[in-house]
């Protein structure tokens, strides 16, 4: 996960960001898209544009189109924010290994 450093308000919008993510769940799998390791980096600007890289679980998920727009739409509702892309990257894929461990122990894999 990449965090900026430079900003203490670039900080407490970053961590918005993902407390945001944390509400976005997987249609298929009932854990976040934070906790199944699909974002990869939650980038905010001085400027309050927010800039996620996310993944899905595969290229023929049946969110491809909407879960993008779920996510922008989460990241628009934070105050501060001015703007919100979503970069969907296939590289590297998803893996099930990728699920954090507070992810495996909503899914009982502890």
């Amino acid at each position: 996960m990449k965090h900026s450093n430079k900003h203490k308000s670039n900080e407490s919008l970053e961590e918005k960001a993902i407390d945001a993510l944390r509400t976005v769940f997987d249609p298929e799998i009932p854990v976040s898209i934070y906790e199944l390791g699909l974002v990869y980096s939650v980038d905010a600007k001085p400027s309050g544009e927010v800039v996620i890289r996310m993944t899905l679980t595969s290229p023929g998920c049946p969110v491809a189109a909407s879960l993008p727009m779920e996510v922008a739409s989460r990241l628009r509702d934070i105050p501060g924010v001015t703007s919100a892309k979503v970069e969907i990257v296939w590289d590297p894929p998803w893996k099930p290994e990728m699920i954090s461990d507070a992810g495996k122990l909503q899914l009982g894999f502890f």
